[in-house]
């Protein structure tokens, strides 16, 4: 039976228990996304926290592409020191950290009108109805050598690992949707097609980073909408990953900030979970690939937990929201406190002047 403050690996990289943060977006960076004294002291916190695996918040790996204010940077060498000063101090609580890395694309409404913003097709996002440049070949090209040239930074940085970031109806999902991809190139049509964006980035990060440093990819178990990407095809895709190398898959949802109000309603022949929104998918894509699958979405109680841990093989449990309210929840839990996080689900988090709990962790503002 498996134990949530066991040891364990994922690839090359050992961690001491089977807690992770999941990426979110701070907003804390500079304007060009360099670090900050109160973005240091946030990972600082989580580390001593006891959270076993830290995945950042997604960094651009472009500097004329950047979804939201406030996001890291990794676009170029510049950042490495800075970052090398971040992985030592996460390190030093005997955390680990993996800089997940994406190309937001269309899906915000940050500065658009101001930049190209590349779309596999001409489709407006849906939520934000943002329309983005249908990508020549060259332009595919200069995204995929832009990604592995991220993940060479990161390794020189002192990460543990990065995450591609394949969900939530960023560039990369949208590749992987047949709503949003709408090509009749090598890149488009059939699901081998649409996966092959992914898998290029795959496989000239791992031709540049070797075959040791562990390479994450995060994607969409459901685009929860007709016409999109469907289980069925994540099931697939997250076979061919494990094929290709891939050390360990996350799966999410587009439907962050909205999953509490369809917590009990069925999506591809899976419910909603109220504890564990997606915990249905991970744990079927968990059944039928080796690889480690991470769970994330409306996690909140520590028996809950136990029990997933227990009765399914998913290896890794992600929170993101109850560690803005309480930095030290997983030590909290370690240490005998077992009551359930104190999150109260609000998404009041993400403010103006960064992300952070406005009802229970209000210091951060300061």
């Amino acid at each position: 039976m498996k134990s949530l403050f066991e040891q364990s690996h994922i690839g090359s990289m050992r961690l001491k228990n089977r807690f992770v943060r999941s990426a979110t977006w701070e907003n804390m960076t500079t304007e060009d996304g360099h670090m900050t004294d109160k973005l240091y002291a946030i990972y600082d916190e989580l580390a001593k926290g006891e959270v076993g695996l830290i995945i950042t918040g997604y960094a651009n790996i472009v500097e004329e592409e950047q979804p939201n204010p406030g996001m890291m940077g990794i676009y170029d060498d510049s950042f490495i020191n800075e970052y090398i000063k971040l992985t030592e101090l996460v390190h030093a609580s005997d955390a680990r950290i993996v800089m997940q890395l994406a190309y937001g694309g269309t899906k915000t409404t940050h500065n658009v009108g101001e930049r190209v913003i590349f779309a596999p097709s001409d489709v407006p996002e849906r939520g934000t109805k943002t329309l983005g440049k249908a990508m020549t070949k060259e332009e595919i090209d200069y995204i995929v050598d832009a990604f592995a040239k991220a993940a060479w930074r990161a390794k020189e940085a002192g990460f543990d690992g990065v995450e591609i970031h394949g969900a939530h109806t960023y560039l990369i999902n949208q590749f992987l949707s047949p709503y949003y991809n709408r090509r009749e190139d090598e890149y488009g049509g059939s699901l081998e097609n649409r996966m092959r964006f992914l898998l290029e980035i795959f496989a000239k990060m791992r031709q540049v980073v070797g075959d040791d440093f562990p390479i994450m990819v995060k994607l969409t178990a459901s685009e929860f909408f007709e016409g999109g990407l469907t289980f069925s095809e994540t099931r697939a895709i997250c076979r061919t990953l494990e094929a290709a190398g891939v050390d360990a898959i996350e799966l999410s949802g587009n439907i962050h900030g909205k999953a509490d109000t369809l917590v009990g309603e069925e999506f591809d022949e899976h419910k909603i979970q109220q504890e564990g929104y997606f915990l249905d998918y991970g744990r079927v894509v968990s059944e039928e690939i080796n690889v480690p699958v991470i769970t994330v979405g409306g996690l909140s109680d520590i028996e809950t937990l136990e029990a997933i841990a227990a009765s399914t093989k998913i290896e890794y449990f992600a929170i993101a929201r109850p560690l803005l309210a309480e930095p030290q929840l997983v030590q909290r839990w370690k240490e005998g406190d077992r009551s359930p996080a104190i999150c109260e689900r609000c998404s009041k988090c993400r403010t103006r002047r960064g992300n952070f709990c406005v009802v229970h962790n209000k210091r951060r503002a300061q």
